[in-house]
């Protein structure tokens, strides 16, 4: 999967990102059409998970 899949709006995900996980900020969470590889390296650095894991967790919120 090369592009991240979740259901809802980002501003319903971002969120919800933001509760699960305390650390992140709005800067973390910015996104823009086309940059999923950029806030997944972000998200990446930020909380030590691998990229499939991270687009795992976003697909199931």
């Amino acid at each position: 999967m090369t592009k991240l899949k979740f259901n809802g709006t980002w501003h319903e995900i971002k969120g919800k990102l933001k509760q699960k996980y305390a650390q992140l900020t709005d800067d973390d969470l910015l996104f823009s059409e086309g940059k999923d590889e950029e806030v997944l390296g972000r998200l990446q650095q930020k909380l030590g998970e691998t990229k499939e894991s991270l687009r795992d967790t976003i697909a199931k919120l």
